[in-house]
């Protein structure tokens, strides 16, 4: 199988790395509007660079669309017209209604997934495994700032990856928004779903990046790090003692047993199963358009604008 990567920023290049160390697959071959830059890509994982989209679209089975997000529709169309299986990184369009109007281009018998990578997170699985009742689900998403994001709040920019997994993963897109407040590079947004409260917090403006999340059940919580990728659980206190005049408790902490794959990998290892194979890809367009959805309305309801 030989597939495509179309951008070479952060995103691009690390998925042209990462295909290049997948078994099953033949050529790697990139492009952007940028040679030099897809030629370096290209020179580092010993790849090929293409001089135009159409000699890469028809050269390939599959892509990846790393573009900045204003140009996702207009690439992500080019690349379905042609009948190109495509995987797009989060979020899948610009707006929700450019979503929707890419939905209707997907060509029968193409795979299209969205870049959601921490649905392919190992700790994910393992705290959906653990969990069957959680009464309060915390999700925070710190970052320090960065000039390579632009023109995405927080929201598309970091927040998205959390609405995607408490809708698609632990309430079946249940949810109901509670509260919300912040302003474009600082944002938090309280859900609630069947009787769990679920928090959200995102941040561009932090001195220490932060990837974390914290569930509590009526007998024990589970705390996770997407980037360590280390999951703990925190058994009830079984002993009480007082000593020099402080209260001691004493918990049991189990760490568990993760599989510390790349997610990226797991991703794309995912993405061209389903290519061959002709499935669908975990994260649909249609989840991801629900998950930009959501975030519309929380911007809506705080009257977000840029800054």
């Amino acid at each position: 199988m030989d597939v495509g990567v179309i951008g070479t920023g952060v995103m691009g290049k690390n998925h042209a790395r990462v295909y290049s160390e997948l078994k099953g697959i033949g050529s790697v071959k990139i492009f952007d509007i940028n040679e030099k830059a897809a030629s370096e890509t290209a020179d580092n994982i010993g790849g090929e660079c293409m001089a135009s989209m159409d000699n890469l679209l028809k050269s390939v089975d599959c892509i990846s669309m790393c573009v900045p997000t204003q140009y996702h529709f207009k690439t992500a169309k080019e690349v379905l017209d042609s009948g190109v299986s495509i995987l797009i990184e989060k979020p899948i369009c610009l707006t929700s209604e450019e979503g929707g109007k890419l939905l209707n281009c997907i060509p029968e018998g193409v795979t299209v997934g969205v870049g959601h990578i921490e649905r392919f997170n190992p700790i994910i699985k393992e705290i959906e495994r653990i969990v069957s009742n959680p009464i309060y689900i915390e999700i925070q998403r710190h970052n320090p700032a960065s000039a390579r994001v632009t023109g995405s709040s927080v929201l598309e920019d970091l927040m998205i990856h959390d609405i995607d997994l408490i809708e698609n993963v632990f309430t079946n897109k249940q949810c109901r928004i509670v509260g919300s407040s912040g302003n474009f590079d600082v944002f938090s947004a309280l859900f609630e779903s069947n009787g769990t409260t679920l928090s959200l917090s995102a941040s561009r403006k932090s001195s220490k990046k932060i990837r974390s999340i914290y569930v509590e059940e009526e007998e024990f919580t589970v705390e996770g790090d997407f980037m360590s990728r280390d999951v703990y659980i925190h058994r009830k206190p079984e002993n009480y003692s007082i000593e020099n005049d402080r209260y001691v408790q004493e918990n049991i902490v189990e760490k568990v047993m993760v599989n510390k794959l790349e997610p990226l990998k797991v991703e794309l290892s995912a993405f061209t199963e389903c290519v061959k194979k002709g499935k669908d890809f975990p994260v649909t367009p249609e989840q991801a358009i629900y998950n930009l959805e959501i975030c519309e309305e929380l911007k809506k309801r705080c009257k977000l604008q840029a800054a």
